[in-house]
């Protein structure tokens, strides 16, 4: 399946244009971490691109991904690929036992509240986002109260980044896309 296909296969499913912001947000952070590590960029940003696209049919633990995969198979998509998806899933049984695996759990919960910060601030942008921003909304439990902090904190540990500095390269990827998720605000690039 080639990208072209895929963000068919995601418009196709999810209608929600903050859905597919996020999931265009994870697949920019999976291509970024791609890069760093020398890893195929096309092959991790699919995997990104695609984390979600069930979750407007599927909207339980208990069935995404489990049954979007077989939606994936007829499509397509190869089988690597689609453990990869699943690995994402708590109730899934997949584990997360390779890069790509720890990268996406790392960079699916994260990208959410990195774009919850950038819209609260003035300048309702990427490009002027810090870590340290995110890093005082992250004290405020109130702030996005539905996000799980210790989850993130403990993706990006299993995935051996230090959470700040994974919350930079998460801003830092996002912001190559901020036109597309809507978040260049006021400022001019």
């Amino acid at each position: 399946m080639n990208h072209e296909e895929a963000l068919a296969l995601v418009r196709e499913f999810v209608k929600n244009e903050g859905l597919v912001r996020h999931m265009f947000s994870v697949e920019a952070c999976m291509r970024f971490y791609a890069e760093k590590f020398g890893e195929d960029v096309e092959t991790w940003g699919l995997l990104g691109l695609l984390h979600d696209f069930d979750w407007e049919i599927h909207p339980t633990a208990a069935e995404h991904p489990i049954q979007g995969a077989p939606i994936l198979r007829e499509r397509g998509l190869s089988e690597d690929l689609i453990q990869d998806i699943l690995s994402h899933g708590d109730a899934t049984g997949v584990p997360r036992d390779t890069l790509r695996r720890k990268a996406l759990n790392a960079c699916d919960e994260i990208t959410g509240l990195v774009t919850a910060v950038a819209l609260v601030r003035p300048s309702r942008s990427l490009l002027d986002l810090e870590p340290s921003s995110v890093k005082k909304k992250w004290k405020d439990k109130a702030f996005a109260a539905g996000t799980n902090r210790e989850e993130m904190a403990k993706a990006a540990e299993d995935f051996g980044v230090e959470l700040w500095e994974h919350v930079g390269n998460v801003i830092t990827a996002m912001r190559r896309i901020a036109p597309e998720l809507g978040l260049v605000g006021n400022i001019q690039p």
